[in-house]
């Protein structure tokens, strides 16, 4: 079960750009989100439900409503984010092939390259990531509002 780009990607994706934007303080709406991603808001909503089943991020409703990180941003691992993802109905095994070059050769290398990925993703955190998008020159947003005086 190599995980399935486009979803644990996604998911990732979306945790980052919370952490980004609101962190454990400020929240991000679904609109922002989906409009800071190119995707329509109702393709995301199962996704952002799962995260938050999982206590990955917090739901808030009302006016102000959104969504914020439901733990320290160093204490999320991305590979707890990407098990949300695959664990959502979407990593289901399909069918494939078989036979003894499959079974002995292929699935072996499988497990070995699953095996390895999840411990890269188990040592990075969303901080991590955090601290890559600003290496690559992304500035964080500022969570006050500016005033101005007159």
């Amino acid at each position: 079960m190599l995980v399935r780009r486009d979803r644990a990607m996604l998911a990732v994706t979306v945790m980052l750009d919370v952490a980004f934007h609101g962190g454990r303080t400020a929240t991000v709406s679904a609109a922002e989100l989906a409009e800071r991603l190119g995707l329509a808001r109702r393709g995301m909503e199962p996704l952002l439900q799962a995260l938050s089943r999982a206590g990955l991020l917090e739901s808030l409703r009302g006016p102000r409503g959104g969504y914020r990180l439901g733990r320290p941003r160093r204490d999320i691992r991305v590979s707890d984010v990407v098990a949300v993802a695959m664990s959502d109905g979407e990593g289901e095994p399909m069918g494939g092939p078989s036979g003894r070059l499959q079974e002995q050769v292929v699935d072996a290398l499988w497990l070995e390259l699953e095996t390895a990925m999840r411990e890269r993703l188990a040592a990075l955190t969303l901080d991590d990531l955090l601290r890559r998008a600003v290496a690559a020159g992304l500035r964080r947003p500022s969570t006050e509002p500016i005033t101005f005086a007159i």
